[in-house]
Order: C-alpha cells, then sequence, then structure tokens
C-alpha cells in the first residue's frame, strides 16, 4: 500500500485554494519554427521546463505538427524565466494568462 505525506496534500490544496481565489491560470507555449532542431527543442525543454526526455520529445512533435504546444502551466511567477530561458536559447515561446 503507498503512503502519502499529509503535508503534500497540504500543499497541493493551498495551490488550488490560490489557483480558484486568483481566476488566472498561465501558459507556456512553444511555436514551431524552420530553425531550431527537434535535438534542440527537446534538450531545452529538459534543461528549462524540468521535463523527462520523453516528455520533451513528445512536446517537440506537437510542436512540429500542430504548430503550437503548452509546454508548462503554472503561475506567471514560474513561467517567466522559463519564457525568458527558451527565448535565450532561440525558441518562440510566450505566456498567455486566461481568467477562469
Amino acid at each position: 500500500m503507498m503512503q502519502t505525506n499529509p503535508g503534500t496534500w497540504e500543499a497541493i490544496e493551498e495551490e488550488v485554494l490560490l489557483e480558484e481565489t486568483t481566476g488566472e491560470i498561465s501558459e507556456l507555449i512553444v511555436y514551431n519554427d524552420d530553425v531550431n532542431t527537434f535535438d534542440w527543442v527537446i534538450e531545452s525543454l529538459m534543461d528549462i521546463c524540468k521535463h523527462s526526455f520523453e516528455q520533451a520529445e513528445q512536446l517537440s512533435l506537437i510542436v512540429h505538427f500542430k504548430g503550437k504546444a503548452i509546454v508548462k502551466t503554472a503561475d506567471l511567477n514560474t513561467l517567466l524565466p522559463m519564457k525568458n530561458g527558451l527565448c535565450d536559447r532561440g525558441l518562440s515561446a510566450v505566456i498567455e494568462t486566461i481568467k477562469v
């Protein structure tokens, strides 16, 4: 049987309550381009967004075939340095904040 840490549940509940009270969701979106290689996009997503290789590979395919992908959802303060890091590496990335 799996044991859970009560402190973890409290942190999750607090995060959910915070999102409910702010009424905003921020998404980090990466757009396709004709410049960056799959390997570079995968490496960048792993380094900056802390995705596993498998996650980064799947996201790079979505970006390629659909033209864009939401690569991370979090609060704006968390996403801003990630967006800047991706842009510094030459990727096309934006943050969209949605009122809920």
